[in-house]
């Protein structure tokens, strides 16, 4: 018998953008840009302090899709599918490969706390697969902290990081995209990151008038396509807590029927990982004991078989 914190597995319906933020219509001046994109950051701000019992899955979900968009800069071919495998399949400890990597970027982004150290970023900056000196790296440390604590509105501040790091190193747009999301959510006081404005980086917020060429970070208009990027990026992440607060409820209330041994492991894994391997094995919890327990989640409908394969499978919300 599976037993669990009510107040974790109790949870009101998440917030969402506003609509009409979302659809005012013709192109927003710099100034309605910015005040949209605070009332969507507004909605964001109640998620982002949470303590859902799905909030693990869903910060991880945005991890996953940032790195996705990650690798056209990185010029690479990798999907969301390919990402999950490097990341899920790979042996204990094992080395995930480039491409996984920078998922793991982008998951270690979702999962700390909005603080840029030193060590820190040159660990980043490896997983990204780019090298900074010492030098270079504390100037960078300090001039997050100089803009988290200099007032200014957040968007601006994210847009300044990411401006300033590309006008450092024009080859650093992915470190760019990653400390833009990283003094957001310092300037805002968030406890942890969200994983936001990679996922828009192609998007049509980062398109000029008549969808023409993109608008790179210190570009003129970049300010305000973050803000309208931001908007974007926080009614999809509304509307993805929505979605796995649904699915984490329904999951929630049929734990206390699951018998094995091994069961709140794997539900505690589904509620905090994006994937979670059908042949996952622990103390309580050996492979076939796994796989059954995952066909009686399926038949209750409560996890998806994330692959789409026959074998190698993967399970989430």
């Amino acid at each position: 018998m599976i037993r669990l914190d009510p107040a974790t597995a109790s949870s009101s319906a998440p917030p969402s953008v506003p609509v009409w933020a979302i659809t005012s219509a013709g192109a927003p001046s710099d100034g309605d840009a910015a005040f949209r994109a605070g009332a969507a950051l507004g909605a964001l701000d109640t998620l982002a302090r949470g303590q859902s019992s799905w909030a693990g899955v869903w910060r991880q979900r945005l991890a996953l899709k940032c790195a996705a968009a990650s690798m056209r800069l990185a010029g690479r071919a990798e999907d969301a599918a390919a990402l999950r495998d490097a990341w899920h399949l790979r042996a204990a400890g094992a080395d995930p490969g480039p491409a996984g990597a920078i998922l793991g970027a982008w998951r270690q982004l979702a999962g700390q706390p909005p603080v840029a150290s030193a060590d820190r970023l040159e660990k980043i900056l490896d997983q990204l697969g780019l090298h900074w000196d010492v030098e270079a790296l504390a100037a960078l440390c300090e001039h997050i902290d100089d803009l988290a604590r200099s007032g200014r509105p957040a968007p601006f501040a994210s847009a300044a990081i990411a401006a300033h790091v590309v006008t450092m190193r024009p080859d650093a747009a992915l470190l760019a995209w990653w400390l833009a999301d990283l003094v957001l959510a310092k300037s805002l006081r968030w406890p942890q990151p969200l994983p936001l404005l990679m996922a828009q980086a192609f998007g049509p917020a980062f398109r000029g008038e008549a969808g023409g060429k993109r608008i790179r970070p210190g570009e003129e208009g970049f300010e305000r396509a973050v803000c309208l990027a931001l908007l974007r990026s926080a009614a999809d992440a509304c509307r993805l807590a929505a979605e796995l607060s649904r699915r984490a409820e329904k999951l929630l209330a049929v734990a206390p029927k699951l018998r094995a041994k091994g069961a709140g492991d794997v539900i505690f894994l589904l509620l905090n990982e994006d994937a979670v391997s059908g042949s996952l094995t622990t103390k309580n919890l050996s492979r076939f004991a796994a796989r059954r327990l995952f066909e009686r989640l399926q038949q209750l409908d409560t996890v998806r078989e994330l692959s789409g394969r026959p074998s190698f499978r993967l399970f989430g919300l």
